[in-house]
């Protein structure tokens, strides 16, 4: 089997049926031809209600909106804000690669904007929040952004919430990739791994972003949009050093293009396209190879006007807002929820 059917099969395990409860009621459905589950509050309600359109994590690879964690989190927002909840079942990788999953999460998204089906769910169309987290952040990102292109779309997105999200390709060497390079969670090989499956099962694009000379001369211009001398704060440097680019063959960018896309890599987007996104809420930890994308991502969208909030968890690692359920329910996980259910709260 291919390592990421593999890994698919623990996540298959951790797979709950859509059971409604006295709070929420729980249905797996189609929206656009792609499978989602939703989640609709069960009281009677006083007016027209919030929406989140969420994306679970898993490296595009793995993750579904029906495993355990997802569902208690799906659940909990639902129940907590009194909002319909849409949790997508985007198809993966090996089988689908870039841009198939962000293709699904869009065509989604757009769906459930239209007038009529925000009106057949009672969704108050002033109040949608797209979210994810990892590589579902990575997609709520670039759904945000495309948003702002679609001239077919009319509502207009409220808040915007990225959960330790993955958010570029052309730096794979960061501090905190080296940092975290051996993490529990998500070491640098798991993501890199994660990373270049999304385009493609081409090992030689795995092996090139391993050494991190994946990006081509010509490419060079966008590393001014990940350049972490610029973007990090002073305390998150620490003692590393940048180093300019060490660039690679043209070839590979020619073949797997999706990896220099801003689709993919929504760092990688010009500074007039972060113009006009929604509040965002992104939250970073201290022990995730991720940290720096996110961080990243803050500076550059203050730099463009957007109202912000970075919530830097310096105690939590890649992941901790889904240990919330026993028997792996721990203290960070459930104060990480807690913050993100507030903000949404206040924001949406």
């Amino acid at each position: 089997m291919h390592y990421m059917e593999v890994m698919r099969l623990i996540t298959i395990a951790e797979h709950v049926a859509p059971t409604s409860d006295e709070n929420v009621t729980v249905t797996d459905t189609e929206f656009s031809n792609v499978a989602v589950r939703l989640y609709l509050p069960r009281k009677p309600a006083s007016g027209l209600r919030r929406a989140v359109i969420y994306f679970h994590g898993g490296g595009w690879c793995v993750g579904q909106a029906g495993m355990k964690s997802y569902d208690l989190l799906s659940r909990w927002t639902s129940s907590q804000l009194d909002a319909v909840v849409v949790s997508v079942n985007y198809r993966l990788a090996p089988k689908y690669h870039f841009p198939v999953q962000f293709e699904d999460v869009y065509s989604v998204t757009k769906f459930f904007l239209q007038s009529s089906v925000l009106s057949q769910y009672g969704v108050d169309p002033n109040r949608v929040c797209v979210a994810g987290d990892s590589a579902g952040g990575n997609l709520a990102a670039a759904v945000v952004q495309k948003l702002l292109e679609d001239s077919e779309v009319t509502t207009r997105i409220r808040a915007h919430v990225l959960l330790y999200p993955a958010l570029q390709t052309l730096d794979l060497n960061l501090p905190s990739y080296q940092q975290n390079e051996n993490g529990l969670i998500l070491p640098k090989s798991l993501m890199v791994r994660f990373w270049s499956e999304y385009f493609t099962t081409d090992s030689s694009l795995r092996e090139a972003m391993t050494s991190n000379r994946h990006v081509p001369a010509e490419s060079g211009h966008l590393f001014q949009f990940v350049n972490w001398s610029n973007l990090l704060p002073e305390e998150m440097k620490k003692d590393y050093v940048y180093t300019s680019p060490v660039f690679g063959s043209s070839k590979l960018a020619k073949k797997y293009p999706g990896f220099l896309d801003p689709r993919a890599a929504p760092l990688l987007a010009e500074d007039a396209r972060l113009h006009g996104l929604p509040p965002t809420y992104v939250l970073t930890c201290e022990y995730d190879v991720l940290r720096d994308d996110g961080v990243m991502y803050v500076s550059r969208l203050r730099a463009a006007g957007v109202r912000v909030t970075h919530d830097h968890a310096k105690d939590a690692f890649h992941g901790a807002l889904m240990f919330v359920s026993s028997p792996t329910s721990l203290p960070v996980g459930n104060r990480l929820r807690n913050r993100y259910i507030a903000w949404l709260n206040e924001n949406l």
